[in-house]
């Protein structure tokens, strides 16, 4: 059976964060979006269903409004980490999503460990 690019990302995500809930009871979820323009990150409780913090590259604080580089992807997850801090938010998970852990995925986790918020 052919599943098109949609259904396998959607499977993908799914999987993904099945497998993470089983491992991460209780922690934050550090949760990354990407577009083709843009990208964006959220930690996420899921325990009570709220959005603690966010960063995107449609602020224009960060100076990088649709782009969509490795360079925009560090600075949003130093943002994010910075953010996760100013909530009282040490540790979290990284939910990749359907995404491959790679390029601009990869940045952003990167940047938020060296900013200091562990994953």
């Amino acid at each position: 059976m052919a599943y098109d690019k949609r259904v396998q990302f959607l499977k993908r995500r799914l999987r993904v964060r099945n497998k993470l809930r089983a491992v991460n009871e209780g922690r934050m979820r550090l949760s990354v979006h990407r577009s083709n323009k843009n990208i964006s990150a959220q930690l996420i409780d899921d325990v009570n269903g709220v959005t603690v913090a966010s960063a995107s590259t449609l602020e224009k604080e960060f100076g990088v409004v649709g782009k969509n580089s490795v360079e925009a992807a560090a600075k949003i997850g130093a943002a994010i980490a910075e953010r996760a801090k100013k909530a009282g938010v040490e540790e979290a998970y990284f939910d990749r999503g359907g995404f491959l852990f790679h390029g601009r995925v990869k940045a952003v986790a990167d940047a938020a460990r060296e900013a200091g918020l562990k994953i």
